[in-house]
């Protein structure tokens, strides 16, 4: 069996089209559902295209029993749930008006109005319920090229939504082959400065989605050479590092991780952390992780033991990991070197313990409150961590009597 009809014959698809195609309206499934499909991969999300408006698609939701949520219904799109698990059906549109980021639409009934109003060909394509590609701009085709290519005049496309620009390098670099479309490029470059017109929030998750693409560190030297990447960074991008992670990763069989690869690409200092949180808008964890990346000594293999579980112990799991991993990248290692594969094992390998004192204990040994407590407490928790973390009453008891002794006024 197809991908494709496995496609049409899944439970909540055949569904959707059993409320919503027929008696007067037509329903397809559209865009990157139908294109992955043709490439043998089964989407993870089906969103449909229909010539029902959305206040029909919530009429006939209600009427069977499925709920909706309004999602974007100025922009045509609501989503309905098919035993929790939900599709977005967005109603033909036209363009009205764009200035760049926005667009105001009007509904309508033509296909081929609504495919050429969309990004790029591979994202054109409609798939209905007998199984018939509907291709009005050569998507089929490009897609067998793995060519990225936008439909009709490339400029127009991407002054409608210059955020089209950071999209073109997101799909070249998961479906193109190894040259990006020349005219694609082109007006990419010569439309650059629409980039500043975007909020930061998009951007920054069009870059996140582009980072974890198959073909990503190589588009990414396109985008550098191309003068992108440095406007998006603000800074030099470090095109080696990034390779090598992604060799890395494939060969331990790791999934990309995209903020792990932004670090990659763009941290040279902990300011530079800072930098692309308030450049990028990155959430606070993406941030703070991003600055664990920078911080520290640096990790390599040639450390003993202690001097591992130490650097384990106060940096974290995550950031030990991700510190292992960009050190492994930046010294240009085989991706197959046992020993910083060893290296970055650690933390499944062994646990760090909790630091088994706390303030109380050493009040219990007669030190008051206050900055001499806290010093004292401090310097305990280094020596124990030095001592190989020992959780022995005894040793215990003589790092207290030690750290009192050191820091007592």
């Amino acid at each position: 069996m197809t991908v494709l009809r496995r496609l049409i014959e899944d439970p909540g698809v055949t569904q959707i089209f059993a409320v919503f195609d027929g008696a007067g309206e037509e329903t397809r499934i559209a865009g990157g559902a139908v294109r992955d499909a043709l490439l043998g991969k089964m989407p993870s999300e089906v969103d449909f295209a229909t010539t029902a408006t959305p206040a029909e698609v919530m009429t006939r939701a209600a009427a069977a029993g499925l709920k909706t949520v309004p999602t974007g219904v100025e922009h045509g799109t609501v989503t309905v749930l098919v035993r929790g698990r939900p599709f977005e059906l967005t109603t033909l549109r036209r363009d009205v008006e764009t200035d760049g980021r926005h667009a105001v639409v009007a509904f309508g009934r033509d296909w081929k109005e609504d495919a050429l109003r969309r990004d790029f060909t591979i994202n054109g394509l409609f798939l209905d319920a007998a199984g018939t590609v509907h291709d009005f701009v050569g998507g089929e085709a490009d897609l067998q090229a793995r060519r990225v290519r936008f439909i009709g005049e490339a400029r127009t496309r991407i002054r409608e939504d210059y955020l089209r620009i950071l999209r073109f390098f997101r799909f070249f670099a998961g479906y193109g082959a190894e040259e990006p479309d020349a005219e694609a490029l082109s007006a990419a470059i010569q439309e650059r400065q629409g980039l500043a017109h975007l909020s930061r929030e998009r951007v920054r998750a069009e870059l996140l989605k582009f980072l974890v693409a198959p073909r990503a560190p190589a588009a990414a030297a396109i985008m550098a050479a191309s003068g992108f990447l440095g406007t998006i960074l603000g800074g030099v991008p470090r095109l080696p590092r990034l390779q090598q992670l992604a060799r890395i990763e494939e060969e331990l069989g790791r999934p990309p991780d995209a903020v792990l690869r932004l670090g990659a690409l763009a941290l040279f200092i902990p300011e530079n952390a800072e930098r692309l949180h308030d450049r990028l808008r990155l959430s606070n964890r993406e941030a703070a992780r991003l600055d664990a990346m920078t911080r520290g000594p640096r990790l390599v293999p040639d450390l003993d033991e202690p001097g591992r579980r130490a650097a384990l112990y106060r940096a974290g799991a995550e950031a030990f990991r991700d510190r292992a991993l960009l050190g492994w990248a930046e010294a240009a290692a085989s991706p197959d070197d046992a020993s910083w594969r060893a290296l970055i094992g650690l933390p499944d390998a062994w646990h760090a313990p909790k630091f088994p004192l706390s303030g109380n204990d050493l009040m219990a040994r007669g030190l008051a409150p206050g900055r001499h407590l806290g010093a004292a407490l401090a310097r305990i928790e280094e020596e124990w961590v030095a001592a190989g973390f020992p959780d022995d009453a005894e040793r215990l008891d003589a790092l207290v009597a030690r750290g009192i002794a050191a820091t007592a006024p």
